[in-house]
């Protein structure tokens, strides 16, 4: 197996997991868990991808970290914003 195969192979894998376990109900597509699953999962079948050169998989795994990123961004600001107090 050449090393741009078990990168894949790692990477897709991430991917699958969390499918996975947010499809069995085991953690929410709004969590942290989800969502550092699928960008780790995502950037390193892109990188897979990118030793091959392939570039389709390149972009398309880039626009799956994006959307992770802001997922994560958008969480993140959420949970922030519910413990400001108000007076």
């Amino acid at each position: 197996m050449k090393p741009s195969d078990l990168i894949a192979t790692i990477g897709v894998s991430i991917l699958l997991i969390a499918f996975f376990l947010q499809s069995l109900k085991v953690i929410k597509a709004e969590s942290y868990t989800y969502g550092l699953l699928n960008l780790f999962g995502a950037a390193i079948a892109g990188y897979s991808s990118w030793l091959i050169s392939f570039i389709p998989f390149v972009i398309l795994e880039a626009v799956w970290c994006m959307v992770a990123v802001y997922g994560l961004i958008k969480l993140y600001t959420k949970k922030e914003t519910f413990h400001v107090k108000q007076d």
